[in-house]
């Protein structure tokens, strides 16, 4: 009896060895990912769902001319602004005229010629503009960004027009062929004829005759944790080095890349300076790139619009710009403070490659979401306001959007109007 409990003790000790062993080979810190190639990476702890880039190209906002000095504007997310995209997006541009910007009367065109005009902001590569587009370019269109197109009527002409901006002032693409007729460009127009006037500013800004309702919300907010996001960024999260900076900034390490946490903005900056160059660069090549990188490496947090694709001296700057809101109020653009960043993606590519990438931390809860409605200024008073701002750079553009707050455990989107400079200056009006 004596010598089976022996032999029972006696295995029970070895097995308990083996665990023990096991635990010790396989399971330290670190041990995973030692052996854990970059091509077995697998994502964890999304902060959203990942996103097609045809779902972050559409415009920021509509402008309809209804002749006779008369025009009115569709937001993101407006019953009119969804109709009329999408039927845009069925129909097709070809045969594209290279002209100068300065063959057309556009104040006139403006003024007296039923037309819709889409502004895309800091421009779309054409080459993306095709992902939502029906359009057939030369190769010389195909190399432009685009920040406006104008489809317009002409008295008397038996076709529509629509017109391409590029980004770069001087040059614009007709399309002598167009699958639009103007008899649809008319319907469009008519959408806008029983709706808010707006009175247009120099051309560059339009001013509404009546107030512009807006959603104000509150929402619960959370935070994403730095674990988390060295789970997404670093391929060996347990082999990096914490350093703590002056400014009260954290700095997460595995020496070769870095995040960077501000722990007062809730922001992460992460850099990869020793990523490898993929070769060729173009706008739209670097686009896809940053979308397909936020998409494994934490995904979208709400809805984002491709905002600026932008070369620096040695790199491409890629942002996008989270907006707000739903039909029938529409959505807008959250604007990132220097108080509070918050509402924005950043990355920098070199040579194809992203070797930047920030972003906030903080998340929020919609579905408990707390609204109610408010109203910006209009007509005389708003006029006179941005009279005054123009004392000291000419106002380029009024738009509404969201200022963000954070108030405790909440964040709240406050409307504001923003009133973009001429010297490139941001400002609000609430």
């Amino acid at each position: 009896m004596k010598e089976k409990v022996k032999s029972w003790i006696l295995t029970l000790l070895v097995f308990g060895s083996l665990v023990e062993s096991y635990y010790l080979i396989y399971r330290l810190p670190g041990s995973d990912s030692a052996v854990m190639s970059e091509n077995l990476y697998v994502k964890t702890d999304n902060m959203g769902p990942e996103e097609k880039v045809e779902n972050l190209l559409y415009p920021d906002k509509m402008i309809i001319h209804m002749g006779q000095s008369k025009h009115t504007l569709f937001y993101p997310n407006t019953t009119f602004y969804n109709l009329i995209l999408n039927r845009l997006k069925g129909r097709g541009f070809e045969s594209f005229q290279r002209r100068s910007v300065q063959d057309f009367d556009w104040n006139k065109i403006r003024n007296e010629n039923p037309g819709i005009e889409l502004s895309f902001g800091s421009g779309i590569p054409v080459t993306l503009l095709q992902r939502v587009m029906q359009l057939s370019p030369d190769s010389l269109f195909e190399g432009e960004s685009i920040d406006r197109i104008w489809i317009y009527n002409i008295k008397n002409d038996s076709k529509a027009h629509a017109v391409f901006f590029s980004t770069r002032g001087d040059i614009v693409y007709e399309a002598a062929k167009a699958d639009l007729t103007v008899q649809d460009v008319q319907q469009h127009v008519d959408f806008g004829s029983d709706l808010t006037n707006y009175k247009a500013v120099n051309g560059d800004y339009y001013v509404p005759a009546a107030k512009v309702s807006m959603v104000e919300v509150e929402m619960p907010l959370g935070m994403y944790t730095i674990q988390q996001m060295q789970s997404n960024l670093f391929f060996d999260a347990g082999s990096t080095r914490y350093i703590p900076e002056k400014d009260g900034s954290e700095i997460y390490t595995d020496s070769k890349r870095s995040l960077q946490v501000d722990q007062e903005q809730n922001w992460m900056s992460y850099s990869d300076p020793a990523a490898l160059p993929a070769g060729e660069s173009t706008p739209a090549k670097d686009a896809l790139e940053a979308v397909d990188f936020v998409n494994e490496h934490g995904g979208w947090n709400g809805t984002y619009r491709l905002a600026a694709t932008e070369e620096g001296r040695q790199e491409r700057k890629v942002s996008f710009q989270q907006f707000y809101g739903s039909s029938p109020y529409g959505s807008y653009p959250i604007i990132s403070q220097p108080q509070l960043q918050y509402g924005v993606i950043n990355l920098e590519l070199q040579q194809g490659t992203v070797s930047s990438y920030e972003r906030s931390l903080m998340f929020v809860d919609e579905s408990k979401a707390v609204k109610r409605i408010v109203d910006l200024s209009f007509g005389e008073r708003l006029e006179n306001q941005l009279a005054r701002l123009s004392q000291a750079s000419v106002v380029k553009e009024l738009t509404p959007a969201y200022v963000p707050e954070v108030q405790g455990e909440k964040l709240r989107l406050i409307p504001v109007w923003r009133v973009t400079l001429n010297d490139g200056t941001v400002l609000t009006l609430n």
